[in-house]
């Protein structure tokens, strides 16, 4: 879903310094003892959510947790723009959520921070996107219940193009320049976010490489990746770009408001987007970078876990199958009553009529043809590192295959920490 209140994963920098921290500190320290009322009696569970920015996803998360009468659910909704700081910070704690979500990521495994949920996910596995199951399973074993899957791509207005004589972007360059024509003295031609470090990735996957190898080694660091990096900085410093929207790449509103032509956001957004300017809207993937490269797309989302260090793991796995597992209405309300998600489960993503026609079903497309999802073992040090790839060599001026090979070191000391 959406972080269109908690910031954009600029959340992602204080995520990543947080991640680091935990993963540093192998996440041990959360004490036995919950340190609430009831805490190891297994009447009482507390769940943690970043506070989502479509309207009603606090009260319906609340909704859903007063209707299991197994246990008394409390919800903590973070707000503002450091969730994971807090949520890694709780989990250090004796008052640690005993669940939260976040993505799926191996040292939360290595580290015994989560729970092995296979026994609960096994019996439904199959009605799962088999992509999310791999992305939640290490040595055999399952480590999360995928909530909702997020394909992000590039907005834009066909009327506006029409008017341009522009077509959709199929390369890089074509991007670049179509943001040149568009631009005016009130109209960015493109936004990548304020950060642009959410194109990271799309980035590489574009340009025909990969954040690592099937066996767990550094993929990206390619001359394409470094020639889309200089064709990235290019764009940074040609006035074309929208750099400082006053509300980050997950929300519409930069958009919506006119001030830009092309933008890249999250398909959660499109019932804002369509109640601003009815069907005059397309998407379109992140283009081809380079001739070996092929179009993308991100494929994010949020999954619940079960914090296995705490006093309730059980009753915590109880609840989780209950809500993510059992009900399916629940789940199909959470993914497209707030805001278009795909739901991760087959059989309530067939019966989805909101995602068959339209835009959506486009997203559909999209996500299907050119998605990419979480790769379990890529890291928030190693986001890090090719976050300074981002900041180096395209908002300032460093040489991008220099900055490769740092991320490169960088990246390959955090495998051999957590594969040896």
């Amino acid at each position: 879903m959406s972080a269109l209140s908690n910031s954009n994963w600029d959340r992602r920098t204080v995520l990543r310094a947080a991640m680091g921290l935990a993963a540093a500190g192998g996440l041990t320290a959360c004490g036995s003892n919950t340190g609430r009322a009831g805490g190891g009696s297994g009447d009482g569970l507390v769940q943690y959510f970043h506070a989502y920015g479509e309207a009603g996803t606090e009260q319906a998360i609340k909704r859903y947790a007063k209707a299991y009468k197994e246990a008394n659910v409390t919800t903590q909704w973070i707000t503002g723009n450091n969730f994971e700081q807090k949520l890694f910070a709780a989990l250090l704690t004796k008052n640690a959520p005993d669940v939260f979500e976040f993505h799926p990521q191996i040292q939360l495994i290595k580290s015994g921070q989560v729970a092995d949920l296979t026994d609960i996910i096994e019996p439904v596995k199959d009605d799962f996107n088999p992509a999310d199951i791999q992305s939640h399973t290490v040595d055999g074993k399952i480590y999360g219940v995928r909530m909702i899957d997020d394909p992000q791509f590039f907005f834009y207005r066909p009327s506006v193009f029409e008017k341009a004589k522009i077509e959709v972007p199929q390369t890089l360059e074509e991007l670049i320049e179509a943001a040149d024509k568009l631009t005016t003295s009130k109209v960015k031609g493109a936004f990548l976010g304020n950060d642009i470090t959410t194109v990271q990735n799309p980035l590489i996957w574009s340009a025909g490489a990969d954040t690592l190898t099937a066996d767990n080694k550094p993929a990206f660091n390619t001359d394409a990746v470094a020639d889309g990096l200089k064709q990235l900085r290019g764009l940074f410093t040609s006035g074309n770009l929208l750099l400082d929207a006053p509300t980050d790449w997950w929300d519409p509103s930069a958009f919506t408001q006119g001030l830009t032509a092309i933008q890249w956001c999250g398909m959660w957004a499109m019932p804002t987007m369509i109640e601003a300017l009815g069907d005059d809207i397309g998407i379109f993937p992140f283009p081809k970078v380079g001739s070996a490269g092929k179009q993308s797309v991100t494929n994010g989302g949020w999954s619940m876990f079960v914090n296995a260090k705490g006093d309730n793991v059980e009753a915590a796995k109880e609840y989780v199958k209950w809500l993510w597992i059992d009900q399916k209405e629940y789940q199909e309300d959470w993914a497209l009553s707030y805001g278009f998600h795909i739901p991760p489960r087959t059989s309530i993503a067939q019966s989805a009529t909101k995602l068959k026609t339209g835009l959506p079903a486009e997203g559909v497309k999209l996500f299907n043809e050119f998605g990419h999802f979480d790769n379990i073992g890529w890291t928030q040090a190693m986001i890090a590192a090719v976050n300074d790839v981002m900041a180096n060599s395209v908002r300032k001026d460093a040489d991008p295959k220099a900055q490769l090979d740092a991320a490169e070191k960088k990246v390959d000391t955090e495998l051999k920490k957590l594969f040896g």
